[in-house]
């Protein structure tokens, strides 16, 4: 039972096998080439055999006729004259011909012991004959004159034999050479092969963390695209990896602020006797847990923008639709700001090719820094241009702007910048850049010549017609 598992686990690895499936089709096409050549070589042979064999008539019958004009008288002899030179009955090198000579009104005159007996006066030619259970090829000639006729005989079923001899002495050379040509072509196999054997060892010898690009030096051409795609994959590993690596760091790094200071106020709260201050130190620990779960979120929305490398659900987006949406989320979600939020898109802006999702989440971070840092009473709008091949949707406010020195690091991830008192993560213009770099697109941030900041979704497509 043990042999029996152990065959059938081992016939489908087989058949599973490239190399196999290469030596079962070549040996496969080799068997067939040799049979066509055996069927080729054995209908050539009987046709050539018969050629041959059929001019031996022809020479014959007009030998005879030639002797018959010098050898009138002696005729009854003839045939025992070239009895003592006929081959053997079974000779395929030297098939016997069978004779009859006859006079033009039909009588023999002399005729080999063997001979079929069929009437010389038949018509002149090749032709056919069955008697007596066995097959002849007769052929008959005539005299110029018309005075003599002769006939001349073979066996049909020697010349199938001298065929069949034939064409086996060039087919068994072919079955004699098959094993060798068998073995060669396994061997080259094997060669041709070795360099992915070699790869496939260096892939099972390698460490989990070792995912450098594999040598495509001496490997075959139709490998190349095989190992192409495992760099590629090795590449989207480590970026997966790296990305993992960094926000369990970044995670590690910026929680411990809040959770510290969760801690502190949970024991100041704990320490009071006062309900006055028992519902301060309440407040700071939701005001802490809200920071901990904005920054969560934050986190956590970029870890999945990280390893995509295109757009999860792209569509048509409505840009109007969307300004409108992002700015009333913005305002539930900040019912105390005083800041004035508006639009100047037309009723008639057009559609954009991308993320409706991940475009509002964009916006409404542009929303919420512009409240953020802006003081109260600010105007707060947002603009759309079209320079003819894109659109910008841009965020801008008269704040007091940003800094030279700070303007050139917003965007780094954990960077904060203006007002160190507002709360924040600095991952909300980093989640920004990364949608619209899925989208193809950049975020720009500058300074109003005016007065105030600008921040743009820049390089927004235009949807397909539909």
């Amino acid at each position: 039972m043990r042999g029996a598992a152990t065959i059938a686990k081992t016939a489908p690895s087989r058949l599973r096998s490239l190399r196999w499936r290469l030596l079962g089709a070549v040996c496969a096409a080799v068997l067939l080439l040799w049979l066509l050549t055996g069927w080729l070589s054995y209908t050539q042979a009987q046709h050539e055999a018969e050629e041959l064999m059929d001019g031996n008539l022809a020479q014959t019958g007009r030998l005879l006729l030639a002797i018959l004009h010098d050898n009138e008288d002696d005729l009854r002899e003839l045939a025992g004259r070239l009895a003592t030179v006929r081959g053997a009955a079974d000779n395929i090198y030297e098939p016997p011909l069978e004779f009859q000579i006859g006079r033009g009104d039909g009588s023999i005159l002399a005729r080999s012991e063997a001979a079929p007996n069929l009437p010389v006066l038949g018509v002149a030619g090749y032709s056919d004959i069955l008697r007596k259970d066995a097959s002849w090829r007769v052929l008959n000639v005539a005299s110029g004159d018309g005075r003599f006729r002769v006939q001349v005989a073979q066996s049909i079923d020697l010349r199938d034999r001298a065929a069949l001899e034939v064409a086996s002495q060039t087919v068994l050379p072919l079955a004699a050479l098959s094993p060798v040509l068998i073995l060669l072509i396994y061997l080259s196999v094997l060669r041709a092969l070795r360099p992915l054997d070699r790869l496939a060892g260096e892939v099972a010898a390698r460490s989990p963390d070792n995912l450098a690009a594999l040598p495509d030096q001496d490997v075959p051409t139709e490998a190349l695209p095989l190992v192409g795609a495992i760099n590629r994959l090795f590449q989207r590993v480590t970026r997966t990896l790296d990305n993992e690596r960094r926000f369990t760091a970044d995670a590690a790094h910026e929680l411990r602020t809040p959770l510290a200071a969760l801690k502190v106020h949970t024991q100041v709260a704990r320490l009071c006797r006062e309900d006055a201050q028992r519902d301060h130190a309440l407040q700071q620990i939701e005001c802490g847990v809200d920071r901990a779960t904005r920054l969560v979120e934050q986190l956590l929305r970029l870890a999945r923008l990280d390893p995509l490398s295109a757009l999860p659900a792209p569509g048509a987006v409505d840009l109007h639709a969307l300004v409108e949406g992002a700015i009333d989320a913005v305002r539930q979600a900040n019912p105390g700001a005083s800041q004035h939020i508006t639009h100047s898109l037309p009723a008639d802006t057009p559609e954009v090719a991308g993320d409706a999702d991940l475009l509002q989440i964009a916006l409404r971070n542009l929303l919420d820094n512009a409240l953020r840092y802006t003081p109260p009473q600010a105007a707060i709008e947002v603009t759309l241009e079209d320079d003819g091949d894109t659109l910008h949707l841009a965020v801008q406010d008269n704040g007091p702007g940003v800094a030279a020195e700070t303007l050139a690091r917003l965007g780094e991830r954990f960077f904060r910048g203006g007002d160190s008192k507002v709360e924040g993560s600095g991952l909300g213009l980093a989640i920004v850049a990364r949608i619209m770099a899925l989208h193809g697109g950049r975020l720009t941030l500058t300074n109003r010549p005016q007065a105030g900041f600008r921040a743009a979704l820049c390089g927004l497509r235009r949807a397909a017609a539909r």
